[in-house]
């Protein structure tokens, strides 16, 4: 086992006072495409680009082409939790994880089993009518075509945020404090590049700051332990099952 690997899975082996921070390179080997790899959103052809189309302003002044980006790149069929997730899932269940922080929409760390996930920029599992505030699931988005409609008429919204909204304040309060208190944090598949979320690194003032990534990332001078590679693979070298 790499030095590094072993590393890790004696400081999460030591602790029961674990949070875990992620982002989209989580869930890329479940087959969703992050922002900014070559093969990302941000590299995709389309008529504006993607930051554009996610944007609040955009969503309320051209809406169905909003939908028609979204159901294509972020609604996707048929996606599973991966070995991250499971493995996170795994160490919440045995005590030892407080919290998963996540910047992904896609709900995959509830799907494999983690009950405490503060999830900082929404889901799209969870819609609501603008008019009248009923809550609407993702079926309800995938029946219809074009905008899609509450039975009062107005316009349904996903609970995910977009540019130019700002964070939950509970969501970004409760996850201060998990952070602020852990003993190990763990930090994986993300840039860190995306603000406010990025800061949160601010609030840890543990000694065991552990970064997972394929790339290095404009944080990585204040890691503890900083371990190169797919995040569900080192996962499940660390955590058995």
């Amino acid at each position: 086992m790499d030095e590094n690997i072993q590393t890790l899975k004696e400081w999460i082996d030591g602790s029961d006072n674990i949070v875990f921070f992620g982002g989209a390179g989580v869930s890329t080997e479940s087959g969703i495409p992050d922002f900014r790899s070559v093969d990302g959103l941000y590299h995709q052809k389309y008529d504006y680009p993607p930051e554009t189309i996610l944007s609040h302003t955009f969503f309320m002044r051209k809406t169905e082409d909003f939908y028609k980006f979204y159901r294509d790149k972020l609604l996707l069929e048929g996606v599973k939790p991966n070995k991250a997730h499971e493995r996170l899932a795994l160490l919440e269940q045995r005590g030892k994880l407080k919290a998963v922080i996540t910047q992904n929409i896609d709900g995959l760390h509830q799907m494999a089993g983690s009950k405490e996930v503060m999830e900082l920029h929404g889901s799209v599992l969870r819609n609501y009518c603008m008019k009248c505030g009923k809550f609407h699931d993702v079926e309800d988005i995938k029946a219809q075509s074009g905008v899609p409609k509450c039975e009062c008429g107005g316009i349904i919204k996903p609970d995910v945020v977009l540019y130019e909204e700002g964070l939950d304040n509970m969501t970004i309060t409760k996850s201060i404090q998990y952070i602020s208190n852990a003993d190990v944090l763990i930090i994986g598949g993300t840039s860190l590049v995306v603000y406010p979320a990025a800061g949160l690194i601010d609030y840890y003032r543990g000694h065991k700051l552990v970064l997972i990534n394929m790339q290095p990332t404009p944080q990585d001078d204040r890691a503890d332990l900083i371990v190169r590679g797919k995040i569900g693979e080192i996962m499940s070298q660390v955590v058995e099952e």
